[in-house]
Formats: C-alpha cells, sequence, structure tokens
C-alpha cells in the first residue's frame, strides 16, 4: 500500500443488505460502477459477504460490501444470514433494499431494528421501479431501478450525505505534537517483517507526522543508540515496535518520551483506558485459565510469530506459570461470548475499522472480562508501561 492511499481500515463502509433477489446485489453493481457482486435469478447467489475498497463520486474512498440475503434457509442459509448480522459491526452506513413490488418483509423490520439498536445510519431503497411503483414516507428511502439506473445517482447522493461527520478526523499521534517537533519511530527489519514495505501502523504513523509537519526518522533497534547520537535536536518521541520495547527503553535516555504502534493505535481507534486497565488481569492469572489473543488481520505465521509464540513465552515467565491455556482468533473470527477467558489481548487493530474494534472492546466489556492489547501487556510485563504513558498523562494515573 502507498503511503498516500487511504487504507481500507480509515473508509467508510457501506453496507447493502436484503432478502434473496430483492435486486440487492444489481444495485451494488449499479453505485459502484462495476460487476462487484455476481447477478443471477438463483436464490441465495451471494453466499458470502463481498468487500471491495473503492472511490465513488461523491462519497470519495469507501468500502463496499455486498451481504448474503437475510432469508436464506437451511443450515448453510442461516449461516450465510449470521455472516450477513456479524457485518453489521463494522457497518458505517447500511443500505437496504427491497423489492418494490413486494414491500418491507418481517426479515427486514428486523434488520431496520437492528440497525437503529446500533445506532447505524440506514436506507431504505425499493428497488425494481420500472416493475412495480412504491411511496417513500420519509427523508432516508428512496426507489430506484438497477436495471435502467433510475434514481441511482440521487441514491448515492443520499449516502453521502449520511456520510458526514463519520469521516475519521482523529489522528494518531500528531494531536501530541508540535510543527517541527522530530520523532524517532523505530521499526525491526527481521523474518516476521514483509519484504519490501513497511507494516501498516508505521506507514499511518509516518503520514500523520508528514501531513501535520512534523519530522519522522525512521530507524532498526540495533541502529536507535548512534541514531539518537547524530540528531541535531532532542527527539519529542520514541514510537517502537512493540516487540522491541526492552532494548528500546534501555537506549532511549529518560528525557525522552517514549511509546509503542500498538499503545498509539489502542488510543487512536479503540480504548487505551480499558486496556491499561484490562492489563492487570495478567497478575490474576492461574494454572488452567484461558487466554484469548486476537488478531485483526490474517498473516502466514512464521517462527517467532508475536501472537502465538513470543506473548504466550513472556507471560509464562512474567506469571511464572506453565499450564496457561491459549485460544487465537484472526480476521474477521471473534467471538461475542468471552465468558470463558480469564483475559483477552488484542493487536492493535490497524487493520480493523473503529466501529469494528469498538465492538469488540464493547463484547469483553458486556462479559466482564479483562481486555488489553499487544503493546500494552508487553510493556507492563516489562516494567516499562508506566513510562511508554507519559504522552498520555490522565491515563498513566490509572497505574498508581
Amino acid at each position: 500500500m502507498s503511503l498516500n492511499s487511504t487504507p481500507s481500515s480509515d473508509r467508510l463502509r457501506i453496507a447493502f443488505f436484503g432478502k434473496r433477489n430483492a435486486g440487492k446485489s444489481s444495485v451494488v453493481n449499479a453505485v459502484t460502477g462495476q460487476d462487484l457482486a455476481i447477478v443471477s435469478d438463483t436464490l441465495g447467489t451471494t453466499t458470502d459477504p463481498v468487500s471491495k475498497a473503492m472511490e465513488i463520486l461523491p462519497l470519495g474512498p469507501v468500502v463496499i460490501i455486498d451481504t448474503p440475503g437475510i432469508d436464506d434457509e437451511g443450515d448453510l442459509g442461516r449461516m450465510r444470514v449470521k455472516k450477513s448480522y456479524q457485518v453489521l459491526n463494522k457497518t458505517d452506513i447500511a443500505v437496504l433494499i427491497v423489492a418494490a413490488d413486494i414491500g418491507l418483509s418481517a426479515e427486514d423490520k428486523a434488520l431496520l431494528e437492528r440497525f437503529k439498536d446500533k445506532n447505524i445510519p440506514y436506507i431504505i431503497v425499493y428497488n425494481k421501479s420500472d416493475i412495480a411503483s412504491a411511496s417513500v414516507q420519509n427523508d432516508n428511502e428512496i426507489v430506484v431501478s438497477a436495471k435502467t439506473g433510475e434514481n441511482i445517482n440521487k441514491l448515492k447522493e443520499k449516502i453521502a450525505s449520511l456520510s458526514k461527520g463519520l469521516e475519521n478526523t482523529k489522528t494518531i499521534v500528531s494531536h501530541m505534537l508540535k510543527n517541527q517537533d522530530m520523532v524517532v519511530l523505530v521499526v525491526p527489519v527481521d523474518q516476521s517483517a514483509p519484504k519490501g514495505r513497511l507494516i501498516l501502523p508505521q506507514q499511518q504513523t509516518i503520514r500523520d507526522l508528514l501531513d501535520h509537519h512534523c519530522t519522522a526518522v525512521v530507524t532498526q533497534p540495533e541502529e536507535l543508540p548512534q541514531t539518537l547520537n547524530s540528531l541535531s535536536k532532542k527527539p519529542a518521541l520514541v514510537i517502537t515496535d512493540s516487540q522491541a520495547f526492552r532494548k528500546v527503553s534501555n537506549d532511549t535516555p529518560d528525557n525522552i518520551l517514549l511509546t509503542s504502534f500498538s499503545i498509539l493505535f489502542a488510543n487512536y481507534k479503540g480504548n487505551l483506558k480499558l486496556a491499561v486497565e484490562g492489563v492487570k488481569a495478567l497478575d490474576t492469572l492461574k494454572n488452567g485459565d484461558k487466554i484469548l489473543i486476537s488478531e485483526g488481520c490474517t498473516h502466514h505465521r512464521q517462527c517467532g510469530d508475536i501472537g502465538t509464540v513470543k506473548l504466550p513465552k513472556l507471560i509464562e515467565k512474567y506469571t511464572g506459570l506453565s499450564d496457561l491455556k491459549y485460544e487465537w482468533t484472526s480476521g474477521t473470527g471473534f467471538s461475542d461470548k468471552l465468558t470463558d477467558y480469564k483475559m483477552v489481548i488484542h493487536c492493535g487493530g490497524c487493520m480493523l475499522s473503529e466501529r469494528e474494534m469498538r465492538y469488540r472492546l464493547k463484547c469483553a466489556q458486556d462479559d466482564n472480562v479483562p481486555i488489553t492489547n499487544y503493546g500494552t501487556a508487553i510493556a507492563y510485563m516489562n516494567g516499562i508501561l508506566k513510562r511508554s504513558l507519559e504522552i498520555f498523562p490522565q491515563i498513566a494515573n490509572i497505574l498508581d
């Protein structure tokens, strides 16, 4: 991904829902101007949510999601319906497609209630105006024809009007800095680093600094002392990959602020206060306790993987316990029932939207299960979390 492209996690997610053969996929294709979804007269053609990051005028950068029909039948159909409902956890704007010749069904009305419960802005689209008429009652309703293109542009304008105020205007770190501040970013280049590129949190942080006229100096952990000595002025902050936390802390003078990408992202799109409160659960673990380690992306796990290897080893070293149980989830796989776990340790969530990350945090809160994240946990177990939170003084006080 280039530095000037909008990450998928920061794009508005617009999801299209509806019963089988309401013309949902046809409307998706008409709105996007692409054959994004397969269109067929066969019921249940869309069997899994289909996502596509793209630019749509006048919306700008978005992710369009086409979902399976909410009236699918049988055991497999019920699984597809469940997947459609799970999409709500990452939906910023919902578009409900209704066949104009049939009208709102019980399934449609149930879905509308879910939109309202989750505070998701929505539009009801009565499709197939070329074969049937329909009247609209509210501003968030519209009649269209995916076949003829009638009112498709007006639909896009309605979606755009709902998007106002939903854009993520927060910054990762620059709001805590001044123009011309220098920041050192410590980026390990080892076997777990992707070949030829930086990972997304590093890219986004660099772009955030450049956008706000700060200077970004990038170095590897082994070269940090030499880098600091070569600078003409003291950096305002050092940001490190969490896996190098201990070494970077040792090599960074106490008068320079230090934190990690993971901690910054916990604040950027999650709840850093909740992560700091949740990390204390490490001190209450007992043999036999079960820990969920969750990542928002899917990637090929290599030798020394942080989630499956390094974190468990560090936890066992910190607690002195040898019989802890671990389970892992990645990508969209995240349980909404967490009561079996003593705690959850989540990644920074760079690949997740803020809505989806907050949904996961809420699941943990609802089940009274402590949740923290990689960077917070690693800093805590290395005895440097207090230092890592100096840039967030109101949150650092939680540890007192």
